[in-house]
């Protein structure tokens, strides 16, 4: 296993890869408990909010473990690329 050095900011990523994560997990036992649809007022079937709290909370995540960059070796598709700029 490789040993990594974390700074400060790295630090604060990490926690907030792990709400995200906890964000997710906790939407997931509402669906469970409640169902992914429910019905309005109408007696429409619509969409339950928490899928959307879900999504969000999975993608941020994601984004977050990127920008960790905690592959081992660097990885050139998860950084941007910096050109130089143009001589003028």
């Amino acid at each position: 296993m490789a040993d990594f050095e974390l700074e400060q900011h790295h630090l604060h990523l990490l926690r907030l890869a792990g709400e995200a994560l906890d964000r997710a997990d906790q939407a997931r036992r509402i669906l469970a408990r409640e169902g992914v649809t429910y019905r309005d007022r109408f007696g429409k079937p619509r969409k339950h909010p928490a899928i959307a709290i879900e999504e969000g909370a999975r993608a941020a995540f994601a984004k977050l473990i990127v920008a960790l960059d905690l592959e081992g070796s660097a990885n050139p598709y998860y950084r941007r690329r910096v050109h130089a700029a143009p001589e003028t």
